[in-house]
């Protein structure tokens, strides 16, 4: 086996980096170059600052983000502290002149990563990409209005973040809890220059949650009725009321109504073989 095809069979151990923009659909043709070009500006002048050599890092372009691998002879606290620090300044510092400033949501894992001529693969590249892109860390740079917003795998931050280091505090990291595509995962939320943060409320409820639910069970051999309904007393995070739920437990037979009105006389319940004489 030659060297370029053991290169492809065998996985290196590296720190993957997903780089995203924020809102990246609402710019328009001619501000969408200056916005990537304003990307390459800030991760490139990081690496530069970091001392982080070009031969050590690899790049993908992603449309409106970069994918990157940094080798592992480049220590991860330099990329998580030295580095993640001139990001956030750059980035800073190119906003100052955006009336809409740019966002970006960074997401890094370290695991097995495997390059070929079109570019990297592997587990540890799917979860930094899904840290990057999950809703969590969409709601928290809106919710803070913030620049930057980092996403580091539970891996990474009980390996790494939870020593600290040098410009790493984990004390400003936030846990939460994410449903991804692979299952549900541990991450940590980071907000550069600031205390741990908020971490914002869940998805909304479907129509699905929101609806009454009922537990009926019945009983044919009796005949009493017991009907316990309880409205949920809490309020959603934006204050909405909850629509009442209902819990029902049925013996015999049951029929509910409301609110009806009755044009003509009307027959409710069940007709038995030997009905009771009816009293004129």
């Amino acid at each position: 086996m030659d060297d370029d095809a053991m290169d492809v069979a065998e996985a290196r151990y590296e720190l993957v980096i997903s780089v995203d923009a924020r809102r990246s659909g609402e710019y328009d043709d001619v501000d969408k170059p200056r916005m990537r070009a304003r990307i390459y500006r800030v991760l490139e002048t990081a690496f530069t600052h970091a001392k982080v050599g070009r031969d050590a890092v690899h790049m993908e372009d992603r449309g409106d983000g970069v994918l990157l691998s940094v080798a592992g002879r480049i220590a991860v606290t330099r990329l998580l502290g030295l580095w993640l620090v001139e990001v956030h300044e750059k980035l800073r510092d190119e906003n100052r002149a955006l009336r809409v400033p740019l966002g970006l949501r960074v997401g890094m894992h370290v695991g097995p990563v495997r390059h070929d001529d079109r570019g990297i693969s592997g587990r540890a590249v799917d979860l930094a990409c899904r840290l990057a892109d999950s809703p969590v860390a969409r709601r928290l740079l809106d919710a803070e209005r913030a620049d930057l917003v980092l996403v580091v795998s539970d891996a990474l931050y009980e390996d790494v973040v939870s020593s600290g280091g040098k410009f790493i505090e984990p004390a400003h990291y936030a846990l939460a809890r994410l449903k991804i595509k692979e299952g549900d995962v541990n991450a940590w939320f980071h907000l550069p220059g600031r205390p741990a943060p908020v971490m914002p409320a869940g998805d909304p409820p479907t129509a699905a949650d929101a609806s009454p639910v009922a537990d009926t069970r019945v009983d044919d051999d009796a005949t009493d009725i017991d009907i316990d309904t309880e409205a949920d007393a809490d309020a959603d995070a934006d204050d909405r009321p909850r629509t009442p739920r209902a819990h029902y437990t049925v013996h015999g037979d049951m029929s509910q109504h409301s609110d009806n009105v009755y044009q003509q006389p009307v027959h409710i319940g069940r007709i038995t073989d030997s009905p009771r004489p009816r009293k004129d």
